[in-house]
């Protein structure tokens, strides 16, 4: 091996190594809110509304975090694309520390009254403009520092992230949980979230040693010899609507399943018999799992296609999520756990894998942060903020212990992405030309 491919090979590592690492602290800090939104800020933040409308009220201020994330996907993409990726990135993992820490620190109702509930969700939509600004940078990064054959299993290492923060996040929160009740709710929970501090500090020693994306350099130099005219953001609403709209329908589903199953189904599992230890660490496991069927899932994408791995996932999501709630129901650890595994490290992870090239090669290559984290982002609000709290009214509706609304729901938001997986196929309706998008597209 010559010395610039060694180099060149060690560059890459460490590229797909920071988006990682920082995609896994963004997600770390935004999934550890839906946990303690799932089992203790609605009896610290909302304690004047019954358990079950602190419950909802809760969810709520997780589904602001989600609103927020196609704002941050514009701000961070106009900058990303302008000024470069590797800045937007640095500035995103400090965003997300920064609210996340303050989340620790925040008094509860009883303390300040209604001002904390107000201070929690201000600092829920920091975490959302943050991680909505975080993974588009970090998908292209991988991407776009990567050989063409190899971009689907390149950026889902961002995708990764999201399991293998929610995995660390789950853990953290499972070993606090373990203190007796009135310490946990008194002082305990806010341990994960000060934790953030410290992963935020690993994160940046990473980041910042890797080179700006060559794709990004390439794009700069040509805007010199002829200047653009247009904002990224005008430049996709002009150029690529049906890009965004079909990126964002063919992909709600992952983000629906995925939501659900780290967050609704969790008092939903408790209320069958679970324990909300037993939730909490069968949970964890099963993201260890998924970390390692995202860039399977991805590679294979890379050899038959990328809608062929996500349609399987969508058709198996909307055959087998009715019987995944039962089996949470059944009140039975295996069972749960074969629940688990079979939505997330398996079904989802089917859709999700390929969901970072799929995205990002619909868009050209000055325009592609602003372009893929619009539709990303949006998906990721529709499926992962509003469905949860869809669900639990569904669920409620139906006397809170039969989900078969909420299966109906699900199945026929599979129904979308699968439409919007079959309308990305036919010819035009993408970007397919390297010429146009700036790669080779596998769709």
């Amino acid at each position: 091996m010559s010395a610039n491919a060694a180099t060149d090979r060690k560059q890459m590592q460490a590229v797909l190594m920071s988006s990682f690492l920082g995609s896994a602290i963004e997600f770390y800090d935004f999934l550890l809110y839906g946990l303690a939104a799932s089992l203790v800020f609605g009896q610290l933040y909302f304690a004047n509304l019954s358990p079950a409308m602190g419950v909802i009220a809760s969810f709520a201020t997780l589904a602001v975090g989600y609103l927020a994330r196609p704002l941050g996907g514009v701000i961070f993409g106009h900058f990303g694309d302008r000024i470069g990726r590797k800045s937007m990135l640095v500035l995103a993992m400090l965003l997300m520390g920064g609210a996340s820490f303050c989340i620790g620190l925040l008094p509860t109702q009883a303390t300040i009254g209604e001002a904390a509930p107000l201070l929690l969700i201000a600092l829920r939509v920091i975490q959302g403009i943050a991680v909505g600004g975080e993974w588009g940078g970090a998908a292209l990064m991988a991407m776009e520092h990567s050989a063409p054959d190899r971009r689907g299993f390149s950026a889902s290492f961002a995708n990764m992230g999201g399991p293998a923060g929610a995995a660390i996040a789950t853990i953290v929160f499972s070993l606090c949980s373990l203190m007796p009740d009135e310490r946990f709710l008194a002082w305990g929970w806010r341990v994960p979230f000060l934790l953030s501090a410290v992963l935020v500090a690993i994160g940046l020693f990473v980041r910042l040693k890797v080179a700006e994306s060559p794709v990004f350099l390439a794009a700069r130099q040509a805007a010199a010899v002829k200047p653009r005219r247009r904002p990224p953001l005008a430049e996709v609403l002009t150029r690529y609507p049906r890009a965004v709209v079909l990126a964002c329908l063919g992909t709600v589903m992952a983000f629906a399943v995925q939501s659900l199953l780290a967050t609704f189904a969790m008092p939903y599992a408790i209320a069958a018999g679970h324990t909300r230890s037993e939730v909490l660490w069968i949970s964890a496991a099963t993201q260890i799992i998924h970390v390692f069927t995202i860039p399977a899932f991805a590679a294979l994408s890379d050899r038959v296609g990328r809608r062929a791995v996500m349609m399987a996932g969508v058709v198996g999501m909307i055959v087998l999520i009715h019987p995944i709630w039962l089996l949470i129901g059944a009140g039975s650890l295996p069972l749960l756990f074969v629940a688990i595994l079979i939505g997330n490290p398996v079904l989802q992870a089917m859709v999700y894998g390929p969901t970072a090239a799929y995205v990002s090669e619909m868009f050209g290559a000055d325009s592609r942060y602003t372009g893929a984290s619009l539709g990303y982002q949006i998906s990721s609000t529709i499926g992962g903020g509003l469905v949860p709290l869809a669900a639990t009214a569904l669920l409620a509706a139906r006397g809170g212990n039969d989900p078969i609304y909420v299966s109906l729901f699900v199945a026929g938001i599979g129904v979308i992405s699968l439409g919007a997986l079959l309308l990305a196929g036919r010819p035009g309706s993408v970007r397919t030309s390297e010429s146009e998008a700036g790669v080779t597209t596998a769709v």
